[in-house]
């Protein structure tokens, strides 16, 4: 909803007073677009409410951003998922340092850098020429 409100509400007003200052990156979003929202969703360094208002005011696609925010977001929430159910699954003191709920404690930590190393491989790869 903070997207199409962004989109319909705010994008032609932002585009028509900032449009020679935002031209490079509607430029960078129009040909890379999917790329840093697949990053950001991957990477929670901003929250979601405000990359959703942001791409809004952007040029990207409805339809690419819905697709790109699902798969971004999908491994963040497998993680999640994981801790959760081996949280669940305490059932006593001595169940907090088994190896399941420290082995998804690491992941939950190790989530944002394993996805920041990942995605600077995949930016630093030589682009497919068209």
């Amino acid at each position: 909803m903070a997207f199409l409100s962004s989109r319909f509400l705010l994008r032609d007003w932002v585009q028509s007073k900032f449009g020679s200052k935002l031209e490079t990156i509607n430029k960078g979003v129009e040909k890379d677009g999917a790329f840093y929202l697949f990053s950001l969703r991957l990477i929670p360094v901003f929250p979601f409410f405000l990359i959703n208002l942001l791409m809004g005011l952007t040029p990207i696609r409805v339809s690419k951003y819905y697709l790109v925010s699902q798969l971004g977001m999908l491994p963040g929430t497998a993680v999640y998922l994981n801790a959760g159910t081996q949280l669940a699954n305490i059932d006593s003191l001595s169940g907090i340092v088994s190896p399941t709920v420290l082995a998804s404690f690491a992941l939950l930590g190790l989530f944002p850098l394993i996805a920041k190393w990942i995605m600077g491989k995949i930016s630093r790869s030589p682009q497919v020429q068209e």
